[in-house]
């Protein structure tokens, strides 16, 4: 039997060893490559070419919204799941936006990454319960629900450079990581305070630090 090659992208180490061991347990999968950081991503995904990648949505370097985009820019046919220690439908939404094929929970990924794995594999999407009901509720009523958040408001940059802010990285790590100016950042941060109302970049770094966090 051929089995299914995983590649998996995830900086915390423990996690990630648990995550092997689960899918090298299956008779037709098997991890194939491992990466801490978007850019070791790219630069592995050349040499191994997985069937699927696991994609943690906070590395060290990056967002993995944004990697998750870079991928299927790159490499289209291969199809992308993200983990998250977030249930809030705003990171579904983005997720699923950037071209992910799937979205789970660190919480639920113990009990349901393998079967998550296959449905990607077979073609189609993988998504909680939970989130399958808000999407339904969205679609019928045509509002975001009882549930929405503030952070729903911010632009796709916007929401990479809040995070990259809750991360604890400052305008100039952040410009760097970018490729923007330090100027640029700083637009940022006001229209993302004003969208937030938030005073001050005090008030900014605590919100964002709490929301990567939780």
């Amino acid at each position: 039997m051929k089995k299914a090659r995983i590649f998996i992208v995830e900086d915390h180490p423990i996690f990630r060893d648990g995550i092997i061991q689960l899918i090298n347990k299956e008779e037709d999968l098997v991890v194939c490559g491992q990466a801490e950081s978007a850019q070791e991503t790219i630069r592995e995904i050349r040499n191994e070419m997985p069937d699927l990648l696991i994609v943690d949505i906070t590395l060290k370097d990056s967002c993995g919204i944004e990697l998750t985009r870079e991928i299927r820019k790159l490499y289209p046919l291969i199809p992308v799941l993200v983990l998250s220690m977030h249930e809030e439908m705003v990171f579904a939404d983005r997720v699923f936006n950037a071209g992910a094929r799937g979205y789970i929970t660190k919480r639920e990924a113990t009990g349901r990454v393998i079967d998550a794995i296959r449905r990607v594999l077979s073609g189609k999407i993988f998504i909680s319960d939970n989130m399958i009901d808000h999407f339904l509720d969205r679609s019928i009523s045509g509002n975001p629900g009882p549930g929405s958040s503030p952070v729903e408001a911010l632009s796709e940059r916007e929401f990479e450079v809040f995070n990259l802010i809750g991360k604890g990285m400052t305008n100039r790590a952040i410009a760097d990581m970018l490729s923007v100016s330090s100027k640029t950042i700083s637009t940022y941060r006001e229209r993302i305070k004003e969208k937030l109302n938030l005073q001050n970049n005090a008030e900014l770094n605590r919100y964002a630090i709490c929301w990567i966090e939780k």
